[in-house]
């Protein structure tokens, strides 16, 4: 099986239309920037798209945005995003928005093949209506579903040739466990090491959860500059 891929463009080429596809991530830190620029440029269209947000309005997810790729979002925050702000208000985007934890643990149960749990958060408000509420001791759970996706697209800072991975601080974040959750999964990574350079205790995601790589430079943008004046 294929592993190494020369480009963006070859290693996205089969995700079909209306594929569901997991994009690791938070803010703009840890995405992979360059597979979702290949897939907005790709013409791929009636995405659902598993992500903590939807990127900013011109990076991102917010290409995808932009050319009307995504049918439904699945986040937990609108985030710095005008355009995904101005789809769901407007109704030309389904958007299923989750507590962060939830959200993570939906993802987290998928790639361990649990398919649901209960849990505290969302009882009582909107995200609990029309789904199970059981009570255990002295306090109301709701019962949420795990998340899988046909494709998982991350990013990690180093790659060997079997699939492992090394992330690079926070931007670990959402990667790992969508990295299980797909049914393939793709990771950009920054270096491309041999087999065995890694220690092995140092592995963040084993290579049998990687069936992809594709290797590059990134911008690394930020989604909000603050500074500090005097």
């Amino acid at each position: 099986m294929k592993r190494v891929y020369e480009s963006y463009r070859e290693a996205i080429a089969d995700i079909p239309d209306g594929a569901t596809i997991m994009v690791g991530g938070f803010g703009l830190v840890g995405i992979p920037e360059n597979l979702i620029m290949a897939l907005s440029e790709s013409g791929i269209s009636g995405l659902t798209v598993i992500s903590n947000n939807c990127g900013v309005d011109d990076w991102g997810l917010g290409l995808l945005l932009r050319n009307r790729q995504i049918r439904k979002m699945i986040g937990s925050y609108v985030g710095e995003n005008k355009e995904f702000e101005r789809q769901l208000l407007s109704g030309e985007l389904e958007v299923e928005l989750l507590p962060q934890g939830t959200l993570a643990e939906r993802i987290r149960a998928g790639g361990a093949g649990i398919p649901a749990f209960y849990t505290p958060a969302g009882v009582g408000t909107p995200i609990a209506e029309g789904r199970e509420v059981r009570r255990f001791g002295e306090k109301d759970y709701v019962l949420e579903t795990a998340l899988t996706a046909d494709f998982s697209l991350i990013r990690a800072m180093r790659g060997d040739r079997m699939g492992n991975l090394i992330y690079n601080k926070t931007a670990r974040n959402f990667n790992p466990v969508m990295a299980a959750a797909g049914a393939v999964t793709i990771a950009e990574v920054e270096e491309l090491h041999e087999a065995g350079a890694f220690d092995p205790d140092r592995i963040h995601t084993p290579g049998v959860y990687v069936q992809r790589l594709v290797t590059g430079a990134q911008q690394k943008r930020i989604e909000r500059r603050t500074t500090r004046s005097g």
